[in-house]
């Protein structure tokens, strides 16, 4: 991306307000990091202002538009930010993005964190990189589509389809957190797939107090045994989320047919969940007579297993003649996806992602 306009942006969360600015698929200034903690709706949108002010101050060049996450539920095209779990001011109906157009005379375009993380990879993290992985070993497969998840305090997904973000009708899209609980049918997967959840489950295994204060960063340590602790406990609390989330990205990848790229604050850990995330993607089904059926039409690769990563840039390269004709073509009839981390970085590909979108509306 060539473009030399400037975008400011912003990744909101429950605890902090990120702003920066973004040009050419780079963010250009240092993170100007605000609390997201104000006892007040009328304090928490003065941060917001204030947050952008800052941006704009130290701009050589003046923006052309305002571009940034928030989390849902919302009407993002209108601007109108909804109910909210854990930003609770939020309270039947803000017109954040009307405001910030009167307050900065400028374009305003709000959407949901994960799409934008998705979209920030499709366009120069995960998925620019593995195509040109495959080029360079001259293959005839490329990527158009991907899947972005995150898990952090909630657990969302984001679809990119041709380059494009892929909008719903009610600014729902990539709802993957209202899907089944596998390991607990009554819950919806975000009780297994969350920073809660991996304390919940470690806690459980561990035969700990509820109260007891642990974080995923040390639950992850004791279970690559770098900290003391039940270390078996901590296996089995990545393992739970490596099932239930691999059990709904197999279902939801089996509608996009594309790469898959995670991020949030337990990416970290991936060490100890995505190969058997992965693995729990290629499950096979089985049928009443007792045979197996592939889970998935496509097979799923782990890309930060080097030798899973190996088997999907390699693949099946073939070449066949056209029938009455002399002409061969090349063709590689190995249907695979990948699933790798963040190239970028969870905020940094919000960014470049919310950049992108508002040039594109633009």
């Amino acid at each position: 991306m060539k473009d030399k306009r400037i975008v400011m942006t912003l990744d909101a969360g429950g605890t902090n307000l990120v702003f920066n600015a973004v040009r050419a698929k780079n963010e250009i200034l240092k993170p100007i990091v605000l609390s997201a903690k104000h006892p007040t709706l009328e304090e928490f949108l003065k941060a917001i202002i204030d947050g952008f002010r800052q941006v704009e101050k130290q701009l050589s060049e003046n923006p052309v538009a305002i571009s940034f996450a928030f989390p849902g539920p919302a009407e993002y095209e209108q601007g109108i930010i909804r109910d909210l779990e854990n930003l609770p001011l939020f309270r039947g109906g803000v017109a954040l993005g009307p405001m910030l157009e009167e307050q900065f005379q400028k374009p305003v375009f709000i959407n949901n964190d994960c799409d934008l993380f998705a979209y920030g990879e499709a366009i120069a993290g995960l998925l620019p990189e593995t195509n040109q992985k495959l080029k360079e070993r001259s293959s005839s497969k490329a990527y158009h589509n991907l899947f972005g998840i995150t898990f952090g305090t909630g657990f969302g997904g984001g679809i990119i389809s041709r380059g494009k973000l892929f909008p719903g009708d009610n600014s729902a899209q990539g709802e993957i957190n209202r899907m089944r609980n596998k390991l607990y049918p009554q819950y919806s997967l975000e009780q297994s797939t969350t920073i809660k959840g991996v304390r919940r489950a470690y806690i459980r295994e561990a035969g700990l107090d509820d109260n007891f204060e642990i974080t995923p960063k040390d639950i992850f340590e004791i279970g690559i045994a770098k900290k003391q602790g039940n270390q078996q406990a901590a296996i089995r609390a990545f393992e739970e989320l490596a099932i239930v989330a691999g059990d709904a990205v197999a279902n939801a990848i089996t509608l996009i047919d594309g790469l898959v790229v995670i991020g949030g604050g337990l990416a970290g850990a991936h060490p100890l969940f995505l190969q058997k995330m992965v693995d729990e993607m290629n499950n096979d089904f089985t049928t009443p007579e007792g045979e197996s059926v592939q889970r998935m039409e496509i097979r799923a690769f782990n890309l930060e297993n080097p030798a899973e990563l190996e088997i999907f840039l390699t693949g099946d390269q073939q070449e066949i003649t056209v029938p009455f004709s002399n002409k061969k073509l090349k063709y590689d009839p190995l249907k695979r996806i990948g699933v790798g981390i963040s190239r970028l970085g969870t905020s940094k590909a919000v960014s470049v992602g919310a950049y992108a979108f508002a040039l594109d509306q633009l």
